[in-house]
């Protein structure tokens, strides 16, 4: 699997035919701690680059998760909703969304790139 990011810690997967799924890097989930709440747009919904698509709660806050591509909505994740720790469990399977129709991506980092990235957030 080989992943892409963006620097709002949202990872991309290209699955082939067009469709992405997305969801949030291990760094911002660690970063955020235990979740207990997602909220997921509809299955037809635009989602647009840059802009919010989704929110999740944890014991420490509301986060906002931005979309990485302008695009529809596919389908989401159903078992996020009522199981929102498997994205703690694991951030690279626990997916958000899929997404067609994509028109236009922001600039994505590989993963070494993205590393890199996190330990000067770090920093």
């Amino acid at each position: 699997m080989a992943l892409l990011f963006a620097k709002t810690h949202e990872w991309l997967n290209d699955l082939g035919d067009g469709v992405a799924a997305i969801g949030i890097s291990d760094f911002a989930q660690n970063e955020l701690g235990g979740l207990v709440f997602v909220n997921l747009p509809e299955p037809g919904d635009e989602v647009v680059m840059g802009e919010t698509f989704a929110d999740v709660e944890s014991v420490k806050a509301v986060s906002d998760i931005y979309s990485p591509v302008t695009g529809t909505v596919l389908e989401i994740n159903e078992e996020l909703l009522d199981q929102p720790e498997l994205i703690n469990d694991s951030a690279y399977d626990a997916w958000f969304i899929k997404v067609e129709n994509i028109t236009e991506h922001a600039d994505l980092m590989t993963e070494d790139e993205y590393k890199a990235f996190c330990e000067t957030e770090e920093a």
